[in-house]
């Protein structure tokens, strides 16, 4: 793994939570939390798809290691 690539994907994941904040309290402060929800959601189930390669190389490293 690239240091650089995990740089660029901290600040990405940094990004997506600041603007789903912003996001979310616009929508709730306009009475729609539904959407605010919907928000929120989409931008966890974003940020997971982009971690989830790099969980999976976690869990190859550790069973490489314990020699499972």
């Amino acid at each position: 793994m690239n240091i650089e690539m995990s740089i660029s994907l901290i600040f990405r994941i940094a990004a997506v939570g600041i603007l789903v904040t912003i996001l979310n309290q616009i929508l709730k402060h306009s009475g729609r939390e539904d959407q605010a929800f919907l928000v929120s959601l989409a931008g966890l189930i974003l940020v997971l798809t982009w971690l989830v390669p790099y969980i999976y190389d976690l869990f190859l490293m550790i069973q490489d290691l314990f020699s499972i």
